[in-house]
């Protein structure tokens, strides 16, 4: 199975665990989501089908229905951008601006999950704020946190306080960053709990274009985010989900140590994971993937 995309570009500018990036010159980009699919900040052997096409697409409806909160790098959905790029290509990519990426990871938290709960088993905080006795996994918060992370280029993103944030980027900086998350995350939370999805959390990323913040990369995506299954959400329980915590689970059921080399993921799970992340597309768009 072919897990990346190659173009006819000679001029690939960035290659990260899941997106290739390819300069269009006068600062335009295209950015073209591969089928890869990572896990624990490691590229998997296997790829997902129709995974890219998701990811692009996905982001060019949120970032064209959250412009209103923030500015963002979208040009164009590339099938709609006149480029001469293969369409199996132009399904999955995007013609962005570029940006000065801000480096950091911007975490939104709905609901108690992931890492956030592990940390709260361990010592009752999440972001190492202290947090309310006796939640139960899944739980929703009465007010979404913002939880931020360092921006590796390779090996594992590593949380930070608001502190160390504001060390790296400044004070105002991070307040505006915060509020533009926890905004976006709120619009695209209600918005889903419509069409029967959860956004329990979501990751967002930030840069500089023409001097203004800016949303980049992908946005409210099952890469990006947690979306579970509003039908047969409950709390105290792992939860039925369209994301990619269904690839996570089946490697901790494996034992892996969550190091290079990955495990390869079998025919099974490959289809399973694709149809989860084909149905959270549709659910949310109300469209068939192009």
């Amino acid at each position: 199975m072919t897990t990346i995309i190659e173009t006819d570009l000679a001029n690939r500018v960035y290659s990260g665990k899941v997106r290739d990036t390819y300069d269009l010159g006068e600062d335009r980009l295209l950015m073209v989501a591969t089928d890869r699919i990572s896990a624990y900040d490691v590229v998997l052997p296997s790829g997902i089908p129709d995974k890219g096409a998701v990811l692009a697409q996905l982001s060019v409806f949120w970032f064209e229905r959250t412009e209103h909160l923030v500015p963002n790098h979208l040009v164009a959905f590339a099938p709609d951008a006149g480029l001469e790029v293969d369409p199996e290509v132009a399904r999955r990519s995007m013609v962005v601006r570029r940006a000065d990426r801000i480096d950091v990871e911007c975490i939104a938290r709905g609901y108690i999950t992931g890492s956030a709960w592990s940390e709260y088993r361990r010592s009752g905080t999440v972001g190492g704020a202290k947090m309310p006795a006796g939640l139960r996994q899944g739980e929703r918060f009465p007010e979404p946190l913002f939880t931020p992370t360092t921006k590796a280029e390779e090996g594992h993103d590593e949380p930070i306080t608001i502190a160390q944030m504001e060390d790296m980027v400044g004070a105002d900086q991070t307040r505006t960053l915060a509020d533009k998350t926890l905004e976006v995350y709120e619009f695209g939370r209600a918005f889903a709990e419509e069409r029967g999805i959860v956004i329990a959390d979501t990751k967002v990323e930030f840069g500089v274009i023409d001097g203004r913040i800016s949303l980049i990369d992908e946005l409210l995506t099952p890469d990006s985010s947690r979306f579970w299954d509003a039908e047969r959400y409950e709390p105290g329980r792992s939860l039925p989900n369209f994301d990619k915590q269904f690839v996570r689970d089946w490697l901790d059921d494996q034992g892996w140590d969550h190091e290079p080399p990955a495990p390869v993921l079998p025919a099974d799970i490959i289809e399973r994971t694709r149809d989860r992340y084909v149905q959270a597309h549709g659910r949310l768009t109300g469209n068939d993937l192009r």
